[in-house]
């Protein structure tokens, strides 16, 4: 399948950045067509920046980037003709309603009338707003905000589709909504690029790209990363925690470990044995366990396993 997106050595270090770290250090990478390609990162990992690049908003200090052949700094009028972006911050103009945006946008985008009368009402059924299309938007809850907000990045039909944060600040029923719609977003065959700082979230993209501190540290399927994880995962759970987190800290095979709600998850060398060791190293200390089994790598673990080693 043909590249939406190529990136080559792409950079962008902005004026007054007091960092000798770019925004965004010499990415390179492509996205197919039709792919749900998630940028995961934490704050300050340079999602927003590249969102911003791919959009034409900003201009790249070095490297090249290319929508669908065509090349963000010569042609970025044709780039917009074909792109919907929906920015991490409320866009849209609170004083007009829902069906008010959406006519805006469509007159901004040149959607003809009798396109507005069909795709209109498509789209508020689309978004599940069709009883809240008089309310103003600055009444709307955050999910709903969301939706119109999405409903209007598509209105004129885009190739491309920006996503930056979308879930960010609503509550979790919004989120699945917004993931759900997503997906039907794909079914039309829009490629689409979600940026998120959720590690559950990325799995549930077709490609991901790790970046961190302006880097990328990896791009695969999300499956193909998790079985590439070196290490295997366990998980404890005991008490007193104190106990636990003492006489887990002094076993040998772990490399590395995290507290996940009540337990504790660790990477481990050798699970079969580490785990016979970590039981009778608990019992002896007094711990009662409560849980104590392998799990599989997530997102979350493959993310610090690679950040971890670029700091190091």
């Amino acid at each position: 399948m043909p590249d939406a997106i190529v990136l080559t050595g792409l950079t962008k270090r902005y004026p007054h950045q007091k960092s000798e770290q770019p925004a965004l250090g010499g990415l390179t990478l492509s996205i197919p067509q039709g792919c749900l390609f998630g940028l995961v990162g934490p704050d300050g990992a340079g999602k927003t920046t590249l969102m911003r690049i791919l959009a034409t908003v900003l201009l790249p200090t070095s490297g090249n980037a290319t929508v669908f052949d065509a090349d963000v700094r010569t042609d970025p009028e044709s780039i917009r003709r074909i792109i919907g972006y929906m920015p991490q911050n409320f866009s849209l103009y609170p004083d007009l309603t829902v069906i008010e945006n959406l006519r805006f946008f469509a007159d901004m985008q040149g959607v003809s009338l009798q396109d507005q009368n069909t795709r209109i009402p498509s789209l508020l059924d689309f978004a599940r707003l069709q009883e809240f299309q008089n309310r103003r938007s600055e009444h709307l809850s955050g999910g709903m905000r969301k939706k119109l907000a999405l409903a209007c990045a598509l209105i004129h039909s885009p190739q491309l589709l920006l996503l930056d944060e979308p879930t960010t600040g609503v509550d979790p029923v919004s989120r699945r909504e917004l993931w759900k719609l997503l997906t039907d977003v794909i079914r039309q065959g829009v490629t689409v690029i979600v940026s998120t700082p959720y590690m559950d979230e990325a799995e549930r993209c077709h490609q991901v790209g790790m970046l961190y501190q302006g880097s990328l540290l990896a791009q695969d399927s999300p499956l193909r990363l998790m079985a590439a994880y070196p290490y295997e995962i366990v998980e404890v759970k005991a008490i007193p925690r104190g106990v636990m987190r003492d006489t887990t800290a002094r076993l040998p095979n772990v490399i590395s470990w995290r507290p996940v709600g009540d337990r504790l998850r660790l990477s481990i060398r050798d699970a079969g044995t580490s785990m016979d060791s970590l039981r009778g190293n608990l019992t002896t200390a007094g711990a009662e366990i409560k849980l104590l089994r392998t799990a599989r790598p997530s997102m979350e673990d493959v993310f610090i396993h690679l950040s971890n080693g670029r700091s190091e």
